[in-house]
């Protein structure tokens, strides 16, 4: 007899990854391909026809290998597809893409978002989907009254290989605000036409939104022309479940065991960003917060920073290039995991060294553009290691400051949980992240995997959830036997931390010097 498997798709900043599991949510086979935004026009975007050649890459290198110890490709029960959550997809009554893909790295919505967030009495960032469909509306961008449909990635995605609009509610909710139905929020919805009617655009959020399924719920199944999408040689058959599609918040949360309230996590890539699933609303409005769900469509309290571990990346790859060049070329696994380690060899504070891992724009900080940057003095010690030390701080400084928010409303936590590439190397990011945030950090055995894993375990649960809510189906059957490693925050590591994030906080005017004197840009 045939095992069931289930598919698990995430589509990254910067790797397309395709994760396979069986029955016991074990990971059996798994493929990627690495691909990269562009800034087109004042623009970072990507091109879809990238998003198929990437998929059918990943696909078929998960195959491959699946194929190689099994001698035939798997059988597939359900498929689950995540993308990176929020951003500017919109399609004529044809199916014809109106505009570039605009993601959710892009700063260019500040008015739509001061706009909406006053209108609407809640939170809506620069990088969400109605922001940049108002914005458009402001600009008089022609191509408005022409749409039909508008999505995020994974909702195109799963578009494209079912034939159905829909959306996961945990990615729905970095669309446009949720309410306690985990469907749109239906006065704010009528607060936002108003203002698009004020425009004359010519469209009706009611009509052009996709539909919201909570997790567990149908939402179609593959198509002829979708299993050709992920596998051209016709070996995967349509007809298979195909689950709510999720944002990359979500599939961390499930990969994280962490969709219960007073429990949070920390997902750290190309952005870096914590959900804290909510106990009880909090008490005021605050722009540096969003108010999103957990695929389950529980409230969560989001601290998103656009920049997160790409600068420590390119510090990586030069170097693997200096390895390179001395003629002992090094494995990135065997670079980072040496790097890393030097970091925790470092001074607690980093040796007087100041690193800014701005690559894009931070709202958090007030900044509209990103200008990596590393300061030190005469008096500052400059090593392998604190430079490395200084680095792992950095991707987490822009977090540990919209978290203090969290602080101020009394937010208690029982456990935060990570997961992402940067945790690979075990205990060091780990115990940096613990400083950072003076609460234990557990990681998990398959915090590499992300959030692939965790839509592979939406996939599983969509196709039977054995008659259990989201929380308790991981709680007893993902991972009531799941290893999970925890660290308490070392005293010298967050007094260390803390003196290098008061230096880091009150020399935050250098990067707006930065980007002034090196784009004319205020």
């Amino acid at each position: 007899m045939k095992q069931d498997h289930y598919l698990g798709i995430e589509f990254g900043s910067t790797r397309i990854k395709a994760v396979l599991i069986d029955s016991d949510h074990q990971v059996v086979a798994a493929g990627s391909h690495t691909w990269e935004n562009h800034f087109d026009q004042g623009i970072w975007t990507y091109g879809l026809n990238e998003v198929w050649e990437g998929l059918s890459q990943a696909y078929g290198e998960l195959k491959q290998t699946y194929v190689a110890d099994n001698g035939e490709p798997p059988v597939i029960s359900a498929i689950g597809v995540s993308a990176m959550m929020h951003g500017y997809l919109v399609f004529d009554d044809t199916g014809a893409q109106l505009a570039q893909f605009r993601t959710w790295r892009n700063t260019m919505t500040l008015e739509a978002s001061a706009v909406l967030t006053t209108k609407l009495r809640f939170t809506i960032p620069q990088r969400w989907t109605i922001a940049h469909l108002y914005q458009a509306v402001l600009n008089h961008e022609d191509h408005v009254s022409s749409i039909d449909h508008i999505t995020t990635l994974a909702g195109y995605v799963h578009w494209k290989l079912t034939g159905e609009k829909v959306l996961g509610v945990g990615d729905a909710s970095g669309v446009f605000p949720i309410d306690e139905t985990h469907s749109w929020d239906r006065p704010r919805m009528d607060l936002a036409q108003e203002l698009l009617d004020e425009h004359d655009a010519g469209i009706q959020l009611s009509t052009i939104l996709p539909e919201v399924r909570v997790a567990g719920q149908p939402a179609g199944t593959l198509t002829t022309s979708g299993a050709r999408l992920i596998d051209p040689s016709g070996d995967l058959p349509d007809g298979i479940v195909v689950v709510p599609p999720e944002g990359d918040a979500g599939t961390g949360m499930v990969a994280t065991h962490a969709v219960a309230p007073r429990t949070g996590n920390i997902s750290a890539g190309t952005s870096i960003f914590a959900m804290i699933v909510l106990e009880r609303e909090l008490t005021a409005l605050h722009p540096e917060i969003d108010m999103v769900t957990t695929p389950a469509g529980d409230p969560v309290a989001m601290v998103h920073c656009n920049n997160g571990a790409s600068e420590l990346d390119a510090w990586a790859g030069v170097f693997t290039q200096f390895a390179s060049r001395a003629q002992m070329p090094l494995e990135s696994t065997q670079v980072f995991s040496t790097l890393f380690h030097a970091g925790l060899d470092g001074d607690k504070d980093g040796g007087g060294l100041l690193a800014y891992n701005y690559l894009a724009g931070e709202p958090i900080t007030g900044l509209t553009g990103g200008r990596p940057l590393i300061v030190r003095t005469p008096e500052s010690s400059l090593t392998l290691e604190n430079l490395m030390r200084t680095l792992l701080m950095s991707s987490f400084a822009t977090l540990s400051l919209g978290m203090r928010i969290l602080e101020s409303e009394q937010v208690e936590l029982d456990t935060m949980r990570a997961h992402g590439g940067i945790f690979t190397t075990k205990t060091v990011a780990q115990s940096i992240l613990a400083a950072a945030m003076n609460t234990p950090v557990s990681v998990g055995a398959t915090a590499s995997e992300g959030g692939a894993w965790g839509m592979a375990i939406l996939a599983a649960y969509g196709a039977d959830t054995q008659g259990l809510s989201l929380g308790d189906y991981l709680t007893q059957v993902v991972f009531a036997h799941t290893e999970i490693e925890t660290l308490e925050p070392d005293p010298g590591d967050v007094a260390g931390y803390q003196q290098f994030l008061q230096h880091y906080e009150r020399s935050l005017p250098l990067m707006a010097v930065a980007l002034e004197t090196t784009t004319g840009e205020s």
